[in-house]
């Protein structure tokens, strides 16, 4: 058997492992944290919509530009809010990757955060 009774772990030995994995397992524990206490802002409509979300995916404010609220083409409101609210939460989705990518080394991999 290799030395340090591990084979394959090029001499690693698990005491280290552990420690490793307790880091990284801190770090991301903080970097989502932090993530949920950021605030995104998107705008849909060249900005006649406006959602504030945080990191956590709770949509804050709604901010709607007096210029579209027109009642005669309600769906045109509803479809700026619609792709404005799923923006923002793209946004959060793309910002919790590459921060958690950055920790595991694995950003590269699609949608494993």
């Amino acid at each position: 058997m290799a030395k340090g009774g591990y084979g394959g772990m090029g001499g690693m030995n698990m005491n280290n492992l552990m420690k490793q994995a307790q880091k990284m397992q801190k770090q991301m524990a903080d970097m989502q944290k932090e993530l949920e206490e950021k605030r995104f802002e998107i705008t849909s409509g060249g900005g006649a919509v406006k959602i504030t979300i945080t990191g956590s995916k709770t949509v804050e404010k709604i901010e709607i530009s007096e210029d579209v609220v027109d009642p005669d083409d309600i769906e045109m409101l509803e479809d700026l809010i619609l792709t404005a609210v799923n923006e923002a939460i793209r946004t959060v989705d793309e910002a919790t990757a590459s921060s958690m990518g950055k920790i595991s080394g694995m950003s590269g991999i699609p949608g494993l955060f």
